[in-house]
């Protein structure tokens, strides 16, 4: 009998070519000795609730009651649920055209994307364009989004650094593409130097791979690391002049534990160093709801901000995008509170301090 079409030997080859260590074979293994009796703890993916983490309960009271809207109709809900609480469920259902069972736009709800677009402003001091902005089913869609729509075959090469989150290393094989690796040096503190940059572009090109992107994970993963200023004027430097996209994975910049290095972010290093860089470097920065305090992992809210990415390019992003229709409704709302949180004098903020 002739091979059917989801027979191991007809399935695509960059499927087979994957490999996923935070899914691979000790997560396996690991599993199995789970099942015989054994304790395992997790520790291959950051899932915080997993673990013993409790959920913040601020953004879960107003998600319950975007998801049980008639709640909102009863009138002991001020009972149950805080005013403010109250108040936020109101101003998202608002937003959305029918509720958290309805679609929303591909991009995300327009409202929502306004708020990532203010709280950028606030956390880099430059404006953002909310038209600019994709919410996605937490930050590993949007990476793949990106990705997908950068990578044309094997002859297109993708910086990324070593160690890295294995993200990257599974998608790029996924796609078809060629991982490119740059090392981070322990010694400083997990920084990079440029020149290894242009040796990795340099014997990439001496084996017919050309370089389009570079990935930098910053806070590092699993580093730990926060790139120092000068560093990342130097990544967008190098990227300027190789006409590279700067892939910015900023998903853990909550989770700072030293006080020598701040977190900042690629965007505003970006803007702080002017034209022509500022008009002319390609960026993409991505976001997540399942890491820094939330650890809201199973929640798959995340987004992505382009920074000078032709019009005709977001058009066709905006197309993959739509091709599932919409992200995760309920997601969305999360982060639009992770973004704008609670304020001093709100009726739940001491609670939501303590509980961060």
């Amino acid at each position: 009998m002739a091979p059917k079409g989801l027979d191991y030997e007809l399935l695509n080859e960059n499927v087979k070519k994957v490999q996923y260590a935070v899914r691979g074979e000790l997560y396996l293994r690991a599993s199995e000795l789970q099942k015989e009796g054994k304790k395992i703890i997790f520790t291959n993916v950051g899932n915080p609730h997993a673990l013993g983490q409790k959920p913040l309960t601020f953004p879960r009271q107003v998600v319950a009651l975007c998801q049980a809207p008639f709640l909102l109709d009863d009138p002991n809900v001020g009972l149950m649920f805080p005013a403010d609480a109250i108040a936020r469920a109101k101003h998202y259902l608002s937003l959305t055209s029918g509720g958290l069972g309805a679609y929303s736009d591909s991009r995300g709800i327009p409202g929502v994307r306004q708020e990532v677009a203010d709280f950028l402003l606030r956390r880099d001091g430059y404006p953002s364009d909310p038209e600019l902005i994709f919410l996605t089913d937490g930050a590993s869609k949007g990476v793949m989004q990106i990705l997908s729509t950068i990578i044309r075959g094997p002859s297109d090469g993708i910086l990324v650094p070593v160690p890295q989150y294995p993200l990257y290393s599974a998608a790029i094989s996924l796609f078809g593409g060629t991982l490119v690796p740059y090392y981070l040096e322990e010694t400083a503190n997990w920084g990079l130097d440029v020149n290894d940059l242009r040796n990795a572009v340099s014997q990439a090109k001496s084996k017919g791979i050309t370089v389009k992107a570079m990935v930098i994970i910053n806070p590092g993963n699993p580093t730990g690391q926060c790139l120092s200023e000068a560093n990342l004027s130097e990544i967008l430097r190098f990227c300027y002049q190789e006409g590279l996209v700067l892939l910015g994975d900023e998903v853990y910049q909550q989770n700072i534990y030293q006080d020598e290095r701040p977190f900042i972010s690629s965007k505003k290093v970006l803007m702080d160093m002017g034209p022509p860089y500022s008009k002319e470097v390609q960026l993409v920065s991505f976001h997540t709801v399942s890491k820094g305090y939330w650890g809201e992992c199973g929640q798959r809210g995340g987004y992505f901000e382009m920074t000078n990415i032709p019009p005709k390019t977001v058009d066709e992003i905006y197309k993959v995008a739509s091709i599932s229709l919409s992200p995760n409704v309920p997601a969305q709302i999360f982060m639009g509170l992770m973004v704008n949180p609670l304020k001093p004098g709100d009726i739940s903020y001491e609670q939501f301090i303590r509980e961060r």
